[in-house]
């Protein structure tokens, strides 16, 4: 049946299908009490995405006995369970509760960073880091389902862009907070400094937040689904991550990569056929959501690539101490927030095509500059900082629009789905920065010339992310018609 991207002006629901979920009476007047809660939470998992590219060279030196390798599975094994739950979950909210869901994933992530930050060895860290994620991906879709419900129609594309700019904020200064906190109390403070927040956040929501299901809305889990998907991202992430590894041949890399295809392929196959698919297919039919969500493959890849590259470059070419290269990347994240809530508002009225394109153009030229401008010889305020102000307002432009083009055209009952995929598709992309990034660089001595090829491909992906922008249209006046 074809979805008519008309369909997102109805009324949310108070029954049905969709969770209904309002606020206490005494919160009805403002929604914004329900916003904070729940962007709180994302905040957090925003931040630890990203606080652990700080922590990988002390990660290296806590476990000498890891490999680079290894220690990518830190990020990467928390990355690809996050991508494939966040869909199965997004489910689970619009079914079973957006408040259960998302107090249960706050709970869950909060033990799961305690047992990180208590983690004897790599392969304990990685076990406590997918209960982290199965955590985070309960949370993530209820948290952005929770703000849609309770705005009207006409504050939604100001209010998704608030909240994409929260967790684009929160992802852009994770490093910075990372190198701090870690440098101050060690590696396991990148993880307990979750707990204060996330119990605030759980506190607040239990209070707060209230909600109303049908018994009869209750869907199964596709678990074939969700087997091939988590396959597909892991075997061509370690395919990357391994393809110079001296204990893997180069006939079982093309094999893994290729059993990563197949399982792709496979996942499509199944579900266009199940009855009740982890991804509902259907959703694409939609133009614009289609292409967001390529372009977010795209910029999730670029995103993570620059991070993980900063403190690469940083610690082993200028010699920065961990502390010196948090504080050296922090010019630019804080650009974020202050972008990101200016074009949310221009974005309500002009639609996200020209701001997407213009800020994936802009990450593209950020590259070209950290390409040809930055040396051996450490200059500061006129090699690096200028790049670093550009990147800054590109991701405010790209990141927080992409998360409210998603979402903006679909149809009230699959706002956390549709939002999942999303977000899936995002952590997916980082997956693959994250493997590219440690395949080329993550040897012991670095020269300048590694890095040359790393900035040509996030040019490169820069620029696909804009191509890929251009037949976005999210135009007031069109939902409206």
């Amino acid at each position: 049946m074809k979805t008519s991207d008309s369909t997102a002006s109805n009324p949310v629901p108070t029954t049905g299908i969709a969770t209904a979920l309002t606020p206490t009476p005494s919160e009805k007047a403002s929604p914004w009490p329900v916003f904070w809660v729940a962007s709180i939470a994302a905040f957090l998992v925003s931040l630890d995405t990203t606080m652990l590219f700080a922590a990988f060279d002390p990660l290296r030196h806590a476990f000498p006995t890891a490999t680079p390798a290894d220690l990518s599975w830190v990020i990467n094994a928390y990355t690809v369970v996050y991508a494939t739950m966040l869909i199965p979950a997004g489910g689970l909210a619009d079914t079973h509760g957006r408040r259960r869901v998302f107090l249960i994933g706050v709970a869950l992530f909060l033990a799961a960073s305690a047992a990180c930050g208590m983690a004897g060895s790599v392969g304990w860290l990685v076990t406590a880091r997918v209960l982290q994620a199965i955590g985070a991906a309960l949370l993530t879709p209820a948290s952005l389902s929770i703000v849609l419900a309770v705005f009207a129609q006409n504050q939604r594309a100001v209010v998704v862009s608030l909240w994409g700019a929260v967790g684009g904020l929160a992802a852009a200064v994770g490093p910075s907070a990372g190198s701090f906190v870690i440098d101050h109390f060690g590696w396991p403070w990148a993880f307990y400094i979750n707990l204060p927040i996330g119990g605030l956040a759980l506190w607040r929501g239990a209070l707060l937040l209230t909600e109303s299901v049908k018994s009869g809305a209750r869907r199964r889990i596709d678990g074939v689904g969700m087997a091939l998907l988590m396959l597909a991202v892991a075997a061509i992430t370690l395919a990357i991550v391994e393809f110079d590894a001296s204990h893997w041949s180069g006939t079982e890399l093309v094999l893994m990569g290729a059993t990563g295809f197949i399982a792709s392929v496979l996942f499509v196959a199944w579900e266009r056929r199940v009855h009740e698919p982890l991804v509902d297919l259907s959703l694409f039919r939609h133009r614009t959501y289609r292409y967001v969500n390529l372009a977010t493959l795209t910029f999730g890849t670029a995103f993570s690539m620059m991070f993980l590259t900063f403190f690469f470059y940083m610690m082993n070419l200028w010699h920065y101490s961990l502390p010196q290269a948090g504080l050296a990347v922090t010019p630019g994240p804080l650009l974020v927030m202050p972008t990101a809530i200016v074009t949310g508002r221009l974005a309500s009225r002009l639609g996200h095509r020209r701001f997407l394109v213009g800020g994936s153009l802009l990450y593209a030229v950020s590259s070209l500059w950290f390409l040809l401008v930055p040396g051996n010889e450490p200059n500061y305020l006129m090699h690096w900082l200028p790049g670093l102000v550009v990147s800054g307002i590109a991701v405010g432009l790209v990141l927080p629009s992409l998360s409210a083009a998603a979402v903006i055209r679909l149809p009230v009952a699959h706002y956390a789905v549709g939002s999942a995929v999303n977000q899936a598709t995002r952590q997916i992309g980082s997956v693959l920065g994250v493997a590219l990034t440690v395949a080329l660089l993550g040897h012991a001595a670095l020269q300048r010339t590694d890095f040359n090829a790393l900035y040509l491909l996030h040019g490169a992906l820069a620029l696909l992310t804009g191509l890929l922008c251009l037949p976005v249209d999210t135009k007031p006046q069109l939902a409206q018609a």
